[in-house]
């Protein structure tokens, strides 16, 4: 049994980044948390229908991963540049700390999305393996609609490991429409058709009906 991590800059991206994965950890028996960064709330203008939805969207897609724990830093969305790196670093360090996890599942960091960015450098920080020891592998999942947006310069998202999700796409595709506002008609980059397309691409790539990349960050065995 392992301890598995997910980071999710904002819910919704976990299930785009890795819904299959997971759901093949917890078939597998592994324990799974879920680290949600960013949050809405009524003083930064959201209205309270959206608000309450969003919590139950999150209580629905926890329920389908089985998840031990949710963790809520809930900063505001979109201003992650707004709260000093040092103090990003030490919240999400006390959170490995709570949970020893053993895999972490972390946004790439050339996403477009500057939260995307900020919280991966954060994770980075945390897998030094002197200060975390437990944690054996770190991977960076592609997030549509941000990871396959970087068309400027060199740092583009190479994918080295590749999980077959051909048993659960159809459940990562039902578990993303619980975030109603999140996915739309193709040609949205959130739509079930890309959601599949790029399952099937990443399947070509390695061998499977459908399968997920990640591009490897530490691995230590």
């Amino acid at each position: 049994m392992k301890k598995v991590l997910v980071i999710a800059p904002h819910p919704d991206d976990e299930t785009l980044g890795c819904g299959g994965t997971l759901i093949r950890h917890k078939l597998e028996g592994d324990k799974i948390y879920w680290l949600i960064v960013t949050g809405i709330k009524r003083e930064d203008g959201w209205a309270s229908e959206t608000i309450e939805s969003r919590k139950k969207q999150i209580e629905l897609v926890s329920t389908v991963y089985s998840c031990e724990d949710i963790f809520d830093i809930n900063l505001p969305t979109m201003k992650v540049d707004n709260i000093l790196t040092s103090e990003l670093v030490d919240r999400i360090a006390e959170i490995h700390r709570q949970i020893e996890p053993d895999i972490i599942y972390m946004p790439f960091v050339n996403d477009v999305h500057s939260d995307h960015q900020l919280i991966a450098k954060a994770v980075q920080a945390n897998v030094k393996w002197f200060r975390f020891p437990y944690v054996k592998e770190v991977l960076s999942y592609e997030t549509l609609s941000e990871t396959d947006f970087n068309f400027i310069g060199d740092s583009v998202f190479r994918p080295n490991v590749f999980v077959d999700i051909s048993n659960h796409i159809n459940e990562k595709i039902q578990t993303m429409k619980i975030y109603k506002n999140e996915i739309g008609e193709h040609p949205f980059p959130r739509s079930e058709r890309a959601i599949r397309a790029l399952s099937t691409l990443r399947g070509a790539q390695s061998g499977f009906d459908a399968a997920e990349a990640f591009q490897m960050v530490y691995l230590r065995r």
